[in-house]
């Protein structure tokens, strides 16, 4: 798991400030993320699992860069209060083959002459540079994609030509792509992707199951806790055995495509067609196209009505907002027998439990997504109650 207390020379020297719960041991931090928790949702006859932990460093699948200093120096990491880089490319929390990989795409920034983008200058935004971020996701097997945010693709040509150069210094780079975010202001990326190599997927395979990731999906944060999120979530609804599942907020298949199983009918509802179109390569790949559909859609539109009345399980798992009055009325209209609810925010997790007013908590538990930090992921299992 880690060492108990994780030491970081940014922290110290106030450079970073992002993990707020650094130099808190790794016990304590649990400790106090499962008590506020219960705080917040705990009810009667609630049964919670022991969490589930993570490795304090080392966990991250992601890294988001922000890219400034000068193309011969550039700095990848955040930037400070008077908007200068923090180099912060050996980051304890990003997964070691992503540490790895960081200097090397600090050299493509050098090589292609990447000018980074500066966020304070007074100039017009057509001369403040190129390069914004850099985003980089490793996959279980140890493949990467990398995506490099520029404000024009201007640079396009630049990044083709040493893109020979980078597959070779770095030959688990699967994904190369452009993102286009030509706006000055805090987005950290674009709608437009110009993809750079044969592959445009990230293969992650969890297990049994392969997720193909594409560049503007979603996936979580921590690939070991995921497993477990999803392993869980396998377990308990095979004690339900439900025969029509409905999986909304479904991102590129997680839920959906592990609940899969013989004379079972899925569903999944999301709103990012690139998402839909990753779950339905997944779908294909595996084999059960008879047994899951995915459709773009609104989770939270009430056209979806018909589809949660006809469910025996409804699947949620929505951003940290919630699912809002709106939706968990609809959902108290559904007569589904069962909700599973995977929340990234348990206040938004309390509020929704309370609109929920026909279903009682039965079983919960921690996952323990996000190591330094007082965020986690919780999953629990809603029962509906029956009218005596």
């Amino acid at each position: 798991m880690g060492p108990a207390v994780l030491d970081c020379a940014h922290f110290t020297a106030g450079e970073c400030r992002s993990c707020t719960w650094l130099g808190q041991p790794y016990d304590d931090q649990l400790a106090a993320k499962l008590d506020a928790t219960r705080a917040l949702v705990d009810a009667p006859g609630l049964v919670w699992l022991p969490p589930v932990t993570s490795p304090a460093s080392g966990f991250r699948n992601k890294a988001k860069m922000v890219v400034a200093g000068t193309a011969s120096a550039p700095t990848l990491g955040i930037l400070d209060p008077g908007g200068a880089g923090v180099d912060l490319r050996d980051c304890a929390l990003h997964e070691p083959v992503i540490v790895e990989a960081l200097p090397v795409l600090a050299e493509l920034v050098r090589r292609a002459d990447l000018t980074p983008y500066d966020v304070g200058s007074a100039a017009p935004v057509s001369q403040r540079g190129e390069l914004k971020h850099l985003l980089v996701t490793a996959s279980p097997d140890g493949e990467l994609m990398v995506r490099l945010v520029v404000r024009s693709t201007a640079v396009e040509a630049r990044v083709r030509k040493h893109l020979p150069w980078l597959l070779g210094v770095l030959p688990g780079l699967r994904v190369v792509t452009i993102n286009v975010q030509p706006e000055h202001r805090a987005v950290l990326e674009g709608e437009r992707e110009v993809v750079l190599t044969e592959a445009d997927t990230l293969p992650m395979r969890l297990g049994a199951v392969t997720l193909h990731l594409r560049p503007l999906s979603f996936f979580q944060t921590n690939t070991a806790v995921a497993a477990a999120l999803y392993a869980e979530a396998v377990a308990w609804v095979a004690d339900l055995a439900p025969a029509r599942v409905v999986d909304l907020y479904c991102g590129v298949g997680g839920f959906a495509l592990h609940l899969a199983a013989p004379g079972r009918q899925v569903t999944g509802i999301e709103i990012s067609a690139d998402a839909i179109a990753s779950a339905q390569r997944s779908r294909d790949e595996a084999g059960l196209a008879g047994q899951v559909d995915f459709a773009v859609g609104d989770a939270t539109a009430p056209e979806h009505a018909a589809l949660l009345a006809g469910a025996d399980l409804v699947v949620v798992n929505p951003p940290r907002r919630g699912l809002g009055h709106d939706l968990s009325r609809r959902l108290e209209e559904s007569g589904a027998a069962y909700v599973l609810y995977s929340s990234c925010n348990p206040e938004t997790l309390a509020r929704d439990l309370a609109d929920l007013a026909s279903y009682r908590p039965v079983r919960g538990r921690l996952l323990d997504m996000f190591p330094q930090t007082p965020h986690a992921e919780v999953l629990v299992l809603l029962e509906r109650q029956r009218s005596e």
